[in-house]
This record gives C-alpha cells, sequence and structure tokens, in this order.
C-alpha cells in the first residue's frame, strides 16, 4: 500500500465539528495518530495529544467552555495585553472572541506542507474591540501539527491602522504533568525575572533549574530560543522552541489561590504548570502596513532520569 499520498496530503487530516454549544472546532491528526484540537472561539488549542492518545495539555475539571468566558487550559493566546493592566480585560480580548478560517492565509513553503496538518485562524476587531482598543490590525494563527506530533503555532499580527500601535502577547500554555513537585524547568538560568508576587520587582535567577515548592508567576526575559520542562515522574521532556516571542512566562497558582479560582479545581495545581513563550517586557510596536511573526514550537520526548 503507497502511504504517501496520506501523508502529504494534509488537508485529509482536519476536520471541523461543533461541541455542546455550538462553538466550531478543528480537528487536526497526524499520519503517525497524534492530534490537535482547536476551537474557534478564542482561536484555542484545547487538546494536544501523542500517537498513543496521551493529553500533553491541561485543562481543569471546572473550566467553562460556554462563550465568552475563556477556557481555563490549553493554549490561550493573550493579545493585546498580558496580565491586567488600563481598561482592557485580563490578557486582552483575542482569547473571548470569535475567530474565523482564514480564506486567504499566508502561501505554504515547501517544508511546511510534507504530511503535516494545519489550520490557518484569523481575528479582526470588531466595533466594540475598536471602542476600547482603537486600533485596526489582523491576527492570524496557524496551528501545525506534525508528522512527529510536534505542535506549531505561528502567530502574525499585521497593523492594517493609519498610525502605530503597540502591544505584548503571549501563548499562555498548560502543560500537563504528573506532580508540580517533581517538575524542573531548564533554559532559564541567569536569567532576570520580573516577580508578579513582588509587585513586577526585577530579580536574577540563581538556580541551575527551576523547581516548585510555593506558588510561582514569573516573566523570564529575553530567554534563549529553547526552554525545557523535566518531568521525572512520567520520565517525559516538553521542549518549547520560539522565535520572535523573547520573554517566558512560568506560572503555576499552588493551593491557596487555586481555591481562590472559580474555575480551577482546589488540588489542580498539583498536575499542570504554565511555561509560556511571551513577548511582554518591551511592547512590540508596529507601523502602519507592519507585520509581527513569532513562532513556537512544542515537543515532547521520552527522558532517562
Amino acid at each position: 500500500m503507497d502511504h504517501s499520498a496520506a501523508d502529504v496530503n494534509q488537508r485529509a487530516a482536519v476536520e471541523i465539528t461543533k461541541d455542546q454549544n455550538g462553538v466550531s472546532h478543528v480537528l487536526l491528526q497526524s499520519p503517525r495518530g497524534a492530534s490537535a484540537r482547536v476551537s474557534l472561539h478564542g482561536g484555542q488549542v484545547l487538546s494536544w495529544k501523542t500517537d498513543r492518545a496521551e493529553e500533553l495539555l491541561f485543562t481543569s475539571s471546572k473550566a467553562n467552555f460556554k462563550p465568552p468566558a475563556a477556557v481555563r487550559g490549553g493554549i490561550p493566546i493573550c493579545f493585546p495585553q498580558f496580565g491586567n493592566r488600563g481598561s482592557l480585560e485580563q490578557h486582552g480580548f483575542a482569547r473571548n472572541r470569535m475567530w474565523a478560517i482564514d480564506e486567504n492565509p499566508p502561501p505554504l513553503q515547501p517544508f511546511d506542507s510534507n504530511g503535516k496538518a494545519f489550520i490557518d485562524l484569523l481575528l479582526k476587531p470588531s466595533d466594540d474591540d475598536l471602542k476600547i482598543w482603537p486600533h485596526s490590525f489582523e491576527l492570524r494563527v496557524r496551528v501545525v501539527l506534525s508528522v512527529d506530533g510536534y505542535l506549531s503555532l505561528i502567530s502574525r499580527i499585521r497593523n492594517v491602522n493609519c498610525k502605530p500601535f503597540s502591544f505584548s502577547f503571549a501563548l499562555h500554555t498548560y502543560f500537563s504533568v504528573s506532580d508540580i513537585s517533581e517538575v524542573r524547568v531548564e533554559g532559564l538560568e541567569t536569567l532576570d525575572y520580573l516577580d508578579n508576587l513582588c509587585n513586577r520587582e526585577r530579580f536574577t535567577e540563581q538556580g541551575d533549574a527551576l523547581t516548585f515548592e510555593s506558588e510561582v508567576d514569573r516573566v523570564y526575559l529575553s530567554s534563549s530560543d529553547a526552554v525545557a520542562i523535566f518531568d521525572h515522574e512520567k520520565k517525559r521532556t516538553f521542549v518549547i522552541r520560539k522565535e520572535g516571542l523573547p520573554d517566558v512566562v512560568v506560572w503555576n497558582p499552588w493551593d491557596k489561590k487555586s481555591r481562590a479560582i472559580s474555575d480551577f479545581g482546589d488540588e489542580e495545581y498539583r498536575h499542570m504548570l504554565c511555561v509560556d513563550a511571551a513577548a511582554i517586557e518591551k511592547p512590540i510596536t508596529l507601523k502602519p502596513g507592519e507585520e509581527w511573526t513569532g513562532r513556537v514550537e512544542l515537543s515532547v520526548t521520552p527522558s532517562i532520569q
């Protein structure tokens, strides 16, 4: 049997369905059985599974899937801000809006198409959005699932305004982990970070690896292009490779804050860790007609520890 046609026909691995709230979901499946599910509500990846159907992303058992609430878990897209400043809602409005499938996506490079399942999504501001953030933009996100099960998100933001604007951006990725106390993060050593638990005071990371014994809410600045999460109990390693997104957010709410979050289980902090590719410290400024691109590739491999 000739598998080559199936391997290169990425569109055959894309299926569109609706959830119980009538929200369209896009299911991407690689030829080898890995999958990813993307909601048009928020343009948010809700699931990423290995070829053995093992879920790699965390979603809270108390998550609200009914729009306009953002879903607690997966990979929310934070734009045009990360955090809670000014008149905009926390983490911006992109994660609360209905996106469209992009009918005029950027052209594919030859290496992009070989056996990969992908979908192109588009968000433009509504009249209400322009009242709270008066800047015309086009936000495009291409979600790609490779033959090997790697998950990539390519984000493009174009200024279609008549004046410059600035924004911050993050892919607020909730990784599923066995036990937060058995996890370490490498690739952040010696970096400066802003500590959101200390009024964004600036510190320098002293450890060889970041481990977790209490709440963590930090923005690591100007990191390398690769960060790794080692899960000792599951003997697996996540690698986050990024381009155009210089910062890394690390967040775990721990027990006290978990109990205060309505769409988050009291003990669920033990089984999740957010490590986000982001551009936060230095907002990105686009002149009229300019476009910014940020890329993230997520992979998981068995590790011997």
